[in-house]
């Protein structure tokens, strides 16, 4: 396999993992509701995100200053029992209507703790780069339905543009979530999606994550070269969803997001595209899958619409916009970064997934008062 056809099919891998969570996300709004998951009074009050934004700067302090003082360990088991209480969630409502026909309802729900302390255990002894993603993908997609539901239209758009915005603050402005970065990638838990571009790639193996740049948001790096910037910038997600926090900087997900990896073009980026395609994996932040997500899950939560009918999953056209629109802002984020230049990534996510969701709730004939939740 040659290297662009490697890092082509990373590129796809990154997709089928963003794939993952949103239609997890969709899968799950309908049980999570029906448990009565919210995690908030009044989903439809904007003040929801201000504070959840406020609970995030002060968890990604918490965490610099954990690293500072070599609390590393006590992160982990932190986000490491976060991961277990979000799967948790997830499993409870999965499980029991699988095994339901076979046993009883007593055991399902075992069944269910048994398969998230499985996902505790197995990001503690063996955190290969499958483990991480296959946890990443549970606890991302749990994590976004979790916010769907729990934020309305309007505190969702809000979240997502006040997010991007730090996000670009935190790349093109300070640096101070670089060291936050670069311990959490250290822990070696699913902050990040881990999307190989070999097939001998071990993530036991390669060792620390030393030089991996700010990333707008998330951290997103090719092994043991960084080429784009990431931000840790989603601490408190969970938080806010008495689901706790998972590990990324956020108390739902992450401290690491955008996604991408450096190629460069046949003329003038030469450098950068042999240097770049010679890395054996890619690194995208939970959170930048997380994230733009919620929006999809909250307009095929809140909106009174028509839903397509794909068996298990729920969703209208503005949720459907979401989700093509973060794919598209994907796409488009990847082609940057595979230039060789670092990025911020919640700008163009988020932005993709705020356009996608405009241009279907117009075209399913809401308003554009209706569609941004007023």
């Amino acid at each position: 396999m040659n290297d662009r056809t490697r890092v082509v099919a990373a590129v796809g891998l990154t997709i089928l993992l963003f794939l993952g969570v949103q239609l997890g996300a969709l899968a799950l709004i309908e049980p999570f509701t029906e448990s009565d998951r919210q995690a908030v009074e009044n989903p439809q009050n904007p003040t929801n995100s201000i504070l959840y934004f406020a609970v995030m700067l002060a968890a990604t302090g918490l965490m610099l200053a954990a690293f500072r003082y070599d609390l590393e360990w006590l992160i982990k088991l932190l986000l490491v029992g976060v991961s277990v209480m979000i799967s948790w969630y997830v499993f409870a409502e999965l499980v029991p209507p699988v095994a339901g026909p076979f046993v009883s309802d007593g055991i399902a729900d075992g069944l269910a703790i048994v398969a998230s302390l499985a996902v505790g255990v197995a990001l503690l002894w063996y955190p290969e780069w499958y483990v991480i993603d296959s946890a990443g993908i549970v606890m991302g997609a749990g994590a976004a339905a979790l916010f769907g539901i729990s934020f309305g239209i309007l505190p969702s758009l809000l979240l997502l543009t006040v997010l991007a915005v730090y996000d670009a603050i935190s790349v093109y402005g300070t640096e101070h979530m670089l060291d936050l970065a670069e311990g959490v990638m250290d822990l070696k838990i699913p902050v990040v999606l881990v999307v190989p571009t070999t097939l001998s790639y071990s993530y036991l193996a390669a060792g620390s994550t030393d030089d991996v740049l700010e990333n707008g948001g998330e951290e997103t790096t090719v092994e043991d070269e960084p080429v784009s910037e990431a931000n840790a910038a989603d601490d408190a997600a969970l938080d806010d969803t008495d689901a706790a926090t998972t590990a990324t900087g956020t108390d739902s997900v992450d401290d690491t997001d955008a996604a991408g990896t450096a190629t460069g073009t046949d003329s003038a980026d030469d450098d950068s595209e042999s240097t770049a395609l010679e890395r054996d994996a890619l690194f995208i932040g939970l959170g930048d899958a997380v994230i733009p997500t919620v929006l999809v899950a909250s307009a095929a939560s809140f909106l009174d619409l028509p839903t397509a009918a794909v068996p298990g999953i729920t969703v209208n056209l503005p949720a459907l916009g979401a989700l093509i629109g973060t794919l598209v802002g994907l796409l488009v984020l990847m082609h940057m970064v595979l230039k060789g230049r670092p990025h911020a990534g919640l700008p163009l996510l988020n932005g993709g997934a705020i356009g996608g969701y405009l241009l279907g709730a117009l075209a399913s004939g809401l308003s554009l008062t209706a569609a941004l939740g007023f």
